[in-house]
């Protein structure tokens, strides 16, 4: 790294930050930090959803999930996610917006019960950490291999984590969502500089076919096609069972992500939350393919882990795109790129770091322990837990550099605490399943996906393969709630208007509408677009590339 990639890294993400603290000074109450006053557009909710599901974890642990798996990983954005959205933005979050609702736990209770609102908001705390821990080790991995710092690169991986958790603690929403559209025009930016580099240097698509096959006869055709079984220690997999638990895993990252629901909170109408989901998908479906790609390339580059020019310990499946950063980059060029890392850690920083601590001090401390404080208080309390959550997730550090791979360990961990919570929020939007079913359905689920990852040799081989244990748990989790429905009677067709019992929370949800629903533009175009984007995206993974 030269002195100019240097200034080109600083100016661009100290500018955005600059930008983003001094923005901060407009948040004045807890509704501010929460949903930024509800005064977002949709342009900004859209690129700001963006910049948070590519995060420097798709730059670089994607990149290192395609360098062993090939292309059938992008069905997670191209169908999972874009479906997600959908589904979340037109059915999953209006009656929430509507009902004046901070966290997308809170509906849990005004569906199920207080249980369920509870464990919800611990597991997406949990899987949220677990995904900043990823952010860091993307960024660890990046300073380590293109500037050679090695161990010494944890010290900027904190800094940066420590000005995120600034901005983020002062602004909360309004700041965030402004610096994340900042920070995905970076982040578009670089990634294509890279991806074009790669592009020349291999080849291009023919190129990648012939340098795979010399390395492995027939690995082009199993790589480089979504309906190719995928085999991994020679075991083979269907490619309709891989290709399911990217979808399971896509929608889990829309649906069950604060991350996402918050951004919708926020907006300044129901249709700006519904065309939101236009921008981010359709930006997605182009920037999946050049973000992901790069794994792949690597792989053609570099087929096997030995190969690759740097020190024995750094090499890792998820080293290969920070790997082709330091080979293919000249100043400046590269300076833009590690600006785009930058940007896009910051973005996922300061993203889990406003919504995990919304969930935790509204839906259990002022829920359960603390209910009756003023709004300074709460609004204090969550600051503090900024720091708390961003800082404390480099906990999961030592699980990420374990060697398997960063994206199958995330796999492994949303299949066996989020998937669940994915079946409720469908069954509960789209069934009449039993208030009690909820529990009775997390219970079942979460204990699978625990012996799944604490005993895996207690399962048969069918259920503790890594794709198909996402099937797994949404079938045992639906299975325990229709069986419970099925018991006790499927319950009344109501809506999830819910008013909050406890003086802070019922105080700040009367402050946002209470349940009067906002106006909205009656345009049938945010639908008519958003199933555009999700055909567009089955279209690439069950035709194009399949």
């Amino acid at each position: 790294m030269s002195f100019l990639d240097w200034a080109i890294v600083l100016a661009v993400n100290g500018t955005i930050i600059a930008f983003g603290i001094l923005r901060s000074n407009e948040t004045k109450t807890s509704a501010d930090w929460f949903l930024a006053g509800r005064t977002l557009p949709w342009w900004m909710i859209g690129l700001s959803l963006y910049a948070t599901v590519i995060d420097s974890s798709d730059l670089v642990a994607d990149a290192g999930g395609t360098y062993a798996v090939g292309i059938s990983y992008l069905v997670t954005n191209w169908v999972g996610v874009v479906v997600g959205w959908f589904l979340l933005a037109h059915f999953i979050a209006p009656p929430m917006y509507r009902a004046g609702m901070y966290t997308n736990a809170e509906y849990l209770e005004a569906r199920f019960n207080l249980a369920t609102r509870v464990i919800s908001a611990l597991v997406q705390a949990l899987y949220r950490m677990l995904v900043l821990g990823i952010i860091s080790t993307s960024l660890y991995l990046v300073l380590a291999v293109v500037c050679g710092w090695g161990s010494s690169a944890w010290w900027v991986v904190v800094a940066v984590a420590v000005f995120a958790t600034l901005y983020t603690a002062l602004g909360g929403l309004k700041s965030v969502a402004l610096t994340d559209a900042l920070q995905s025009v970076v982040m578009v930016a670089s990634t294509l500089v890279l991806f074009w580099l790669a592009w020349n240097v291999v080849g291009g698509w023919s190129g990648i076919e012939a340098r795979l096959d010399v390395a492995d006869p027939g690995l082009s055709a199993r790589f480089l096609h979504v309906g190719a079984d995928s085999v991994e220690g020679g075991t083979a997999t269907s490619a309709w069972i891989v290709a399911c638990a990217w979808i399971i895993m896509g929608m889990s990252y829309s649906i069950v992500n604060h991350t996402q629901s918050m951004r919708l909170f926020g907006a300044r109408s129901e249709w700006d939350m519904k065309m939101a989901v236009v921008l981010s998908g359709a930006v997605l479906l182009v920037a999946n393919f050049t973000n992901q790609m790069i794994g792949i390339i690597g792989r053609a580059l570099y087929p096997d882990l030995s190969l690759m020019p740097i020190e024995a310990e750094l090499q890792v499946r998820d080293a290969v795109f920070p790997l082709l950063v330091r080979e293919l980059t000249t100043d400046g060029l590269r300076g833009l790129v590690v600006a785009g890392v930058a940007a896009a850690s910051f973005s996922t920083f300061d993203s889990i770091g406003s919504t995990v601590p919304a969930l935790l001090v509204r839906d259990v401390y002022a829920r359960v322990f603390v209910p009756n404080r003023d709004d300074a208080h709460y609004l204090r309390i969550t600051r503090y837990l900024t720091a708390l959550v961003i800082l404390g997730s480099f906990a999961f550090v030592p699980l990420l550099l374990g060697g398997r791979g960063m994206l199958l360990v995330l796999l492994d961990w949303v299949s066996a605490f989020v998937v669940p919570l994915l079946v409720v929020y469908l069954m509960g939007t789209f069934t009449r399943a039993h208030r009690s079913s909820a529990i009775w359905g997390l219970a079942v689920g979460i204990i699978f996906g625990t012996v799944k990852l604490a005993a895996p040799e207690m399962l048969p081989a069918s259920m503790s393969n890594s794709f198909a244990t996402s099937i797994w748990s949404l079938v045992l989790t639906a299975g325990s709630m229709a069986a419970v429905t099925a018991w006790r009677g499927k319950e009344p067709v109501g809506d999830a208007l819910h008013l909050e019992r406890t003086g802070w929370l019922h105080e700040t949800q009367l402050a946002v509408g209470g349940l009067e629903a906002p106006a909205s533009s009656d345009s049938a175009l945010p639908a008519i677009l958003g199933i555009a984007v999700v055909l567009a995206g089955a279209l690439l993974s069950f035709v194009v590339f399949w």
